[in-house]
């Protein structure tokens, strides 16, 4: 136990930094991810037959595989197979390939929720608003928009708290966040090893996070009950 508590100090340095990276990862991913979302759908959408398969077919291989296999493959193809490290070698390189895989792949999840949403909506009020005179753009905006927003909130929640969590997955190609801060201490890491404890202290992290983005997620939720 005297062992643990010379070595806390060392541990808890290590998993903040760790943690900062596995918050920048996440916030990245939510800004990257929100808005491509709804442009993919509105693709997956669109009458124009050749972009709609085609946007179709790109979500169902995105959705259809591992965000593991897409990392190693966004990371180590440009440089295996094009001769090109776009990434380079750094923490910043693999910190950007992490980004553009979470991004693309929570997007492609987030677009399914838009398209959802978007349709659930009675196709009768966008023929009332054509009625009224409004294009078709103030009819998403002020009409399809408030009302897909109060129907996507508790998916859209599903989803951001299983982001938090498969930030964890950007280990793989040696991305230093959380859990890889905690795992170096089994293997040897500032003077300690064999240590499997700071794992422990891992789950506190994504415990108490998770645990205010459900509190905040239930508080947005509860907000948007004016279409009840």
């Amino acid at each position: 136990m005297n062992l643990i508590m010379q070595q806390l100090p060392i541990v808890i340095r290590s998993l903040n930094a760790g943690f900062v990276q596995t918050l920048k990862l996440f916030l990245v991913t939510l800004v990257g991810a929100v808005p491509l979302g709804l442009i993919i759908s509105f693709g997956s959408m669109s009458r124009f037959k050749p972009l709609s398969a085609f946007t179709k077919t790109v979500v169902w291989i995105v959705r259809g595989t591992p965000l593991m296999i897409q990392l190693l493959i966004i990371y180590y193809f440009p440089g295996l197979v094009l001769g090109n490290a776009i990434w380079g070698g750094g923490e910043s390189g693999r910190f950007m390939a992490a980004a553009v895989a979470f991004i693309f792949n929570y997007a492609c999840y987030f677009s399914e929720i838009y398209r959802g949403g978007i349709q659930s909506v009675p196709i009768g009020q966008q023929e009332a608003g054509l009625v009224l005179g409004m294009t078709r753009t103030q009819i998403f905006f002020r009409v399809t928009l408030l009302q897909m927003i109060k129907r996507i909130v508790p998916p859209m929640s599903n989803e951001i708290i299983t982001l938090v969590k498969d930030t964890s997955l950007a280990r793989i190609i040696a991305l230093q966040e959380v859990i890889w801060a905690g795992q170096a201490f089994m293997k040897g890491s500032q003077g300690i090893s064999g240590a499997i404890w700071p794992l422990f202290f891992t789950a506190v992290y994504y415990l108490v996070f998770i645990g205010i983005l459900t509190i905040a997620l239930g508080r947005l939720e509860q907000k948007l009950n004016y279409f009840q």
